[in-house]
Parts: C-alpha cells; sequence; structure tokens
C-alpha cells in the first residue's frame, strides 16, 4: 500500500550552461507531473535558501526530499543540517545522482524515467508494513554463496529455521573455485569450506540443491514459494561418495567448477569438499537418458548400494510458506568473447581471471601448476600439468568494465583480483616476466592501497593503459597497447595473456526480479530500498538483497551486507511476534 506523503525534489544544476538550464527546466515540468510531487526548486548557485527551504517544507507538509543532480550527494548534508536545526529532522532526504547511474543530458527520457522511479520508490514506505498480521518465522534464502551461506547461518544460529535453495549441485558459489582472497592472501577454502560443513550439519537449515524457485505468490510475511528440485538420480542418503560410478562414465563434458579449464564425467561431483558431499547425474550428457535407455547405464552396474542411482528420478514441485526471502543470486562473469579483438575463444592462451584462478588452485586440473593451454584428441582445449609453463604473463584490466561498448559501471574487485594474480603467478613462477595492464588503480578498501604497493615492489610491470588488440604471432600473443605514463604506444610478446572481467547480474535475474515484483537498476542489478539507509531491503517488504546481486563488492562487503539482512530478518520475525503476543 501507498503511504500518503507529500514529496520535495530539489534540482542541482551544477553546469549552469544554456544547455543544462534547458535540461533542468524541462526536468522539473516534468516533476511537476508526476503524483505526490508537492514543490520542486531548482539550484544554479548552492546553497539555496534555506529559510525558503524550511518555509516551504512547512507550507507543503512534505515528509521527503530528493536531491537531484550529477553529484547531489555533497548537498546533503547541508540538507541535513538545515531539517535539524529547523525542526524537520523526520523529512527524509533521499538521492538520484545521474553520474551512479551512468545518465547524461543527451538522455532525457532515461533521466526522466529514473526520476519517475525514485518518486515512484518514495511513496513506498521504508519501514514494512505487514499490515497486521503475522509473520512467518521461516526464511528462504536464494542462492548459496558466500552471501547465501553468511545470512543462513546468522539467521539458524538465531533459533529461526531457513530453506537455502541453490541452482548448483553444491553451495559455495564463486568463491569455492577461488584459491586466495585479497589482500591478506588467505586461502579461500580455509575460510569457506567450514561454513559450508556448518550448513550441511545445521538442524535448522533446510539445503535444497539442484533447485530453482519457480513461483512467488502470497503477501510479504506470508510467500507461498513453489521451488523445482531437479532429479539427480541419485540418492542423497544412499550414495555413500566412493566415485566408482564416475571412474566407468563414458560421457565427458566441460567443468563448470573448473571454468571450463578441464573435463568431467556425466555423473560427477562438483569438487572434493562439495555440500552435499553426494553425485548427480547431468542429464544432458548422460548416454542413458539421451539415448531414453537404449544406451550406456554403467555407472549402475559398477555402483556398490543398491537402488542408490535411479536412472528414471523425476523432477519434483516443493510448496512452502515463509515470511521472509534474501536474495544472494551472486553474479556471472563477463563473457570475454564479446570482445573479439582480445581473441578469447580464438587463441588458446588467452584466459579468463577465473580460468587462472583454477590453474593456481592446489585442486584444480594441473594441482596449482600454472601452464599453457593445448588441446585433446578429440579437440576439446584443456590444461595439463605436463604441458609448458609460460614465461611471461600479461594481465589485462577492465574486460567489459568501464566500456560503453558493453557496460560502463567499474566492477569493483577486478584490480584487486588481477593484483592477486600476478602475486600468485610471481610466486609459482619467480623467473617468469609478469605485466599489468590498468586504467585506474582502484585499491578503495582497507588494506588495499598497501596491497598495491606491495605487488609493485614484487617485480611486477604495471603499465598504465588500455588495451588495443590481443593477436597471435607465432607461438606468442602480441598485445598492442598504451603507456600513458610513458606517452607512447607499445606492443609486448607474451605466452600467456589473462583477461580480468567484470561482474555481470546473474543469469535469470530479470525474470526473478519480475516474478518477486522488486526494482533493477539500469544495469539490471537488484535495487536496495534506499541506497544509505536500508542497504539490505527492497521496494517490497519481506524481501532483502546481500551480496552482489545488488551490484559489484569484494568478500567482506558481500559478509556484510549478508549479515545485515539477516538482521532484518530477524527484527521482522521478532517484533511482530511481540506485538502479537501483546
Amino acid at each position: 500500500m501507498e503511504q500518503e506523503m507529500n514529496v520535495g525534489i530539489y534540482f542541482l544544476d551544477e553546469e549552469g550552461t544554456d544547455r543544462s538550464l534547458l535540461f533542468f527546466k524541462d526536468l522539473e515540468e516534468y516533476a511537476k507531473t508526476l503524483p505526490r510531487v508537492a514543490n520542486t526548486w531548482t539550484s544554479h548557485a548552492y546553497p539555496h535558501c534555506a529559510e525558503c527551504i524550511s518555509g516551504t517544507i512547512e507550507k507543503m507538509e512534505l515528509t521527503r526530499i530528493v536531491l537531484v543532480g550529477q553529484y547531489p550527494g555533497k548537498i546533503k548534508q547541508y540538507f541535513s543540517q538545515l531539517l535539524d536545526e529547523t525542526g524537520f529532522s523526520d523529512v527524509q532526504v533521499e538521492l538520484l545522482s545521474f553520474a551512479e547511474l551512468g545518465l547524461e543530458m543527451n538522455e532525457p527520457d532515461a533521466v526522466r524515467q529514473a526520476l519517475k522511479k525514485k518518486i515512484d520508490h518514495s511513496l513506498t514506505p521504508v519501514v514494512p508494513s505487514w499490515n497486521g498480521h503475522q509473520i512467518h518465522p521461516d526464511t528462504m534464502v536464494i542462492g548459496a554463496g558466500i552471501a547465501g551461506i553468511q545470512a543462513s547461518l546468522e539467521i539458524s544460529n538465531a533459533g529461526k529455521k531457513v530453506i537455502l535453495v541453490e541452482k548448483q549441485g553444491t553451495i559455495g558459489g564463486h568463491m569455492a573455485m577461488f584459491d586466495k582472497t585479497f589482500p591478506t592472501l588467505d586461502c579461500a577454502a580455509c575460510i569457506l569450506t567450514p561454513k559450508m560443513v556448518d550448513i550441511g550439519q545445521n538442524p535448522n537449515i533446510e539445503l535444497m540443491t539442484y533447485s530453482v524457485v519457480k513461483e512467488v505468490s502470497g503477501i510479504p510475511g506470508k510467500f507461498k514459494v513453489k521451488v523445482l528440485k531437479k532429479a539427480r538420480f541419485v540418492d542423497e542418503k544412499l550414495c555413500i561418495g566412493c566415485g566408482s560410478c564416475a571412474a566407468k562414465c563414458p560421457s565427458k563434458t566441460p567443468s563448470e567448477f573448473d571454468a571450463a579449464t578441464t573435463l568431467r564425467k556425466a555423473i560427477y561431483m562438483p569438487f572434493p569438499q562439495a555440500v552435499p558431499n553426494k553425485y548427480l547425474i547431468d542429464k544432458d550428457h548422460c548416454n542413458y537418458i539421451l539415448s531414453d535407455g537404449e544406451k550406456c547405464g554403467v555407472c549402475v552396474k559398477f555402483c556398490p548400494v543398491n537402488d542408490c542411482i535411479d536412472l528414471h528420478q523425476k523432477d519434483e514441485v516443493v510448496e512452502m510458506t515463509v515470511g521472509n526471502i534474501i536474495l544472494a543470486t551472486g553474479f556471472k562473469p563477463f563473457d570475454a568473447s564479446r570482445i573479439e579483438r582480445y581473441g578469447y575463444g580464438q587463441y588458446p592462451n588467452v584466459l579468463t581471471s577465473l580460468e587462472l584462478e583454477r590453474l593456481i588452485n592446489a585442486g584444480g586440473p594441473t594441482e596449482g601448476k600454472i601452464t599453457t593451454r593445448s588441446i585433446d584428441k578429440k579437440g576439446n582445449p584443456i590444461f595439463t600439468k605436463d604441458n609448458p609453463q609460460p614465461g611471461s604473463v600479461a594481465l589485462v584490466h577492465c574486460i567489459g568494465s568501464r566500456d560503453e561498448n558493453y557496460n560502463k559501471y567499474c566492477s569493483s574487485v577486478c584490480c584487486m583480483y588481477s593484483l592477486k594474480l600476478a602475486h600468485l603467478v610471481k610466486e609459482k613462477l619467480p623467473a617468469a616476466e609478469v605485466s599489468e595492464y590498468f586504467i585506474d588503480m582502484r585499491a578503495f578498501g582497507k588494506g588495499y592501497e598497501e596491497f598495491y604497493q606491495r605487488i609493485a615492489g614484487e617485480g611486477v610491470h604495471i603499465i598504465r593503459g588500455k588495451t588495443a588488440t590481443v593477436e597471435q604471432h607465432g607461438n606468442k600473443l602480441r598485445l598492442r597497447s598504451e603507456d600513458i605514463i610513458a606517452n607512447a604506444l607499445i606492443e609486448q610478446d607474451v605466452d600467456m595473456v589473462v583477461l580480468s572481467v567484470g561482474l555481470e547480474p546473474a543469469h535469470e535475474s530479470s525474470k526473478l526480479a519480475k516474478m518477486l515484483g522488486i526494482k533493477q537498476d539500469c544495469n539490471g542489478w537488484f535495487t536496495e530500498a534506499n541506497f544509505l539507509s536500508e542497504p539490505s531491503s527492497t521496494n517490497i517488504p519481506g524481501i532483502h538483497v546481500a551480496g552482489v546481486c545488488q551490484g559489484p563488492k569484494d568478500i567482506p562487503d558481500t559478509v556484510v551486507q549478508a549479515a545485515a539482512a539477516a538482521a532484518r530478518v530477524l527484527q521482522s520475525i521478532e517484533t511482530r511476534a511481540e506485538v502479537i503476543a501483546v
């Protein structure tokens, strides 16, 4: 339900040119047509008259003010102080930044749409309204990467039930694929796997892997959810994880967990520390299922446990009721093959950063040995530990990020994980020549700048300039780039090129957003209720966001937001329980 309120819009024109004057005049006229907009101001000379603002707030009974401009955050403190001093501290101040949304004055339709969305949101209460009904105590968490795991543990450890839904055959997400974390270089698995085990053993957590949410209905506090449990074809209770089935399976396909750097069988365990630690069958590559029972079935013959493998198992739809939903669906890496000039998918030794992560990892296809890629007898590009090691490696930043042709936004983590990878390459190949090609070094977090300085002192060549092309020249890869500091165009021949790909919203994020009725920004990330004060809530009460699904962020920020989302869930359950008890 909409909350009765009057909204004031303050337009900040920092440019003050004829073009901007016309732009803001037209935008102000449009704003006056929006529901509940009681007043507008346009300032070309900040600060605006304080008495005029406070007088208008009182006269129009404004309950919210939206500051609009390229960087309106710079005047928020002025407004907040003004409201406190004039007795209007209950008036909420929100921001609409064109720069943050990647909008320009030559995109008036997009700007108007963003303004309308902001005002529509301003009419929605930030504090959930539960319409007097009791909240169901169970919570569903969608996505079981580090964000979903952290949120689930926080809620379950408070004694509340959690249904954790994950589309893959194991929990862990992308973090399970990493070797080390920046800037401390801690072992990623040492941090993550104990949490994964806690998830598997926690009596308050119902784990649903290899499952997807198909339908959500009901009302906040009492959501009706239908979950499709895809057939694993292996009984989780009976499977002992011996691997006899996989050893005999003749069908192979690229391994998702190893970022397609090696092959796995059609019956497989995603990785040795998977939770649940059970096998499952990929029906899209199983010879028996594809042939409708006419071929193969060898896994059943060699399984030592009777009735453990059922090749005729069917998908199942499970219905349940939950009071809150936390979205922790994570991200997908940018598809580097979309930028043809970098040669990914054309030249075997052009890798993505995630592929290099798996090479460096001791649990990867080469047991931690960094090698070049080869082609097997069936034409599959794979890495083996017997392949030659590269003598020179170049890492190219901002692949698919900060690019007008793909994604305008910064993916936040690429600079730091590229520095981490450079360090790990030098650690394993001390004699190798390692180069980093970057646009701007964004070392923004605690200890990040120090980490950058450390890597710069380890013999890594750090070159500021955008890379133009990567081409195969004999046995080498030739990079053509620029060196801004030296004011020169350069060429470099290397054995391996690593593309530091950016982050994009996970597959089917739009479908999930439409199903739940929550908003997305212009890039497809789930939109929070309020960037400053409600970063883990959404426009729908009872639905929360955690981690990269809300926008690119590193692991520490992901864990913090997951804990915040869990706190909001527990707050809603306990608060409503007290109200009902009274």
